[in-house]
């Protein structure tokens, strides 16, 4: 479940985009055990870790905690609704460990998406590619937990 990703910021964006969001990015920290956001709430920033791991999670009927999704570390994103009407988490996110992040207002991104077209379009392919893997890294993780078992 905690692979390296393939989709970090890094490996995906030049050095121009990169240094373009990085320029609108403030530091933040996040204690172990803190919500980071729920789902169902409305979305407006996003964050890349700079070190700890965050837990992405969805809750399930009938269970008291949410199921874990994926862990995200170092150089990932965590979160990409900001970038999609309605702008609501589609999963909740929670530190596992002391989190520093850096953090990035979603609207104020969006604005700079709309004023530079080629920006705009490496920032949405980087978080198309992050959604794709996260879409089947949460398929995965479902059929983990509910999948039909076979007997012998």
């Amino acid at each position: 479940m905690s692979t390296p990703s393939p989709v970090r910021m890094a490996a995906v964006l030049s050095t121009e985009h990169r240094g373009r969001l990085m320029s609108q990015a403030r530091e933040v920290n996040f204690p172990e055990g803190a919500r980071i956001f729920d789902e169902g709430t409305r979305a407006e920033t996003f964050w890349i870790v700079r070190s700890g791991t965050v837990t992405l999670q969805t809750p399930v009927p009938g269970r008291r905690r949410p199921a874990p999704v994926e862990n995200l570390g170092p150089g990932e994103l965590v979160g990409w609704s900001w970038l999609f009407p309605p702008y609501v988490w589609q999963l909740s996110a929670e530190a596992m460990t002391p989190v520093r992040a850096y953090e990035f207002d979603g609207p104020g991104v969006r604005m700079l998406m709309d004023a530079d077209p080629a920006f705009g379009s490496a920032i949405g392919h980087w978080v198309g590619r992050v959604l794709a893997l996260r879409l089947h890294q949460t398929r995965t993780r479902l059929l983990d937990l509910y999948a039909p078992r076979a007997t012998a």
